[in-house]
């Protein structure tokens, strides 16, 4: 029931805004038990608890802006010719205690029972780490708020990341049209993410429109032969 409920979330915010999407799949039951964010609590350490850092690591590195810092074109930012490091284990910390605190909705947090609810999880305050939690590049949230407010600001830190515009839009190039977009069609797509015209950012539907009606999309098999559907090298 879970399962078939994020279906239909990922199905209702396909052509939304992907800051709404990825609050929703943050909150999906189906995800809080996948990947451990359910029943995540603040640390402990006279119980040797310690805030499970499983969902944090995957928003950052698979769903949002990956592990490497990029140009609006999808090519890597370099540093002495190294790749430069979107976040550190520091970060990662910062958000699993960011992710403390929620469960199932009708659940009390210690029920152990399944959850079937395909409702958004709830928070439960006991359980949510107050303590102040840096976050990318340098922000940091004070300690003392709730967990829905320390969520909401943790999701907007990562939508307005740099990475995310050419990190998503190269993933819906690579799913819908090429696996070896060139950077410049990375580029003008990433480029209605940040901006869909009309000053909204994170417009999926637009970002959708912008790949498959690119030039690259509609001719790249011939101006492009070279690289047009081959694997990346």
């Amino acid at each position: 029931l879970t399962l078939g409920g994020y279906y239909d979330l990922l199905i209702t915010n396909a052509f939304g805004n992907y800051r709404e999407l990825l609050e929703q799949v943050t909150l999906s039951p189906a995800m809080g038990r996948y990947l451990s964010m359910y029943r995540n609590r603040k640390s402990d350490p006279v119980l040797n608890i310690r805030a499970d850092e499983n969902y944090a690591r995957e928003v950052l590195q698979l769903f949002s802006i990956g592990l490497v810092k990029l140009n609006r074109d999808g090519t890597l930012q370099l540093a002495n010719g190294v790749p430069v490091p979107t976040y550190d284990e520091q970060v990662v910390r910062g958000f699993a205690q960011v992710f403390t605190g929620w469960a199932c909705a009708g659940q009390d947090f210690e029920d152990t029972a399944p959850c079937t609810s395909t409702l958004p999880m709830v928070p439960t305050e006991t359980y949510h780490d107050v303590a102040s939690k840096r976050l990318l590049d340098g922000v940091v949230l004070p300690a003392g708020r709730t967990a829905r407010v320390d969520l909401e600001d943790a999701l907007d830190v990562i939508f307005q990341h740099p990475n995310v515009p050419p990190f998503i839009s190269k993933h819906l190039i690579r799913k819908l049209v090429t696996s070896n977009p060139s950077p410049a069609y990375v580029d003008r797509v990433a480029a209605v993410f940040e901006n869909d015209g009309q000053g909204v950012r994170g417009n999926l539907a637009a970002v959708v429109r912008a790949i498959l009606l690119d030039d690259e999309a509609r001719n790249g098999q011939r101006t492009q032969p070279d690289r047009f559907g081959n694997p990346a090298i």
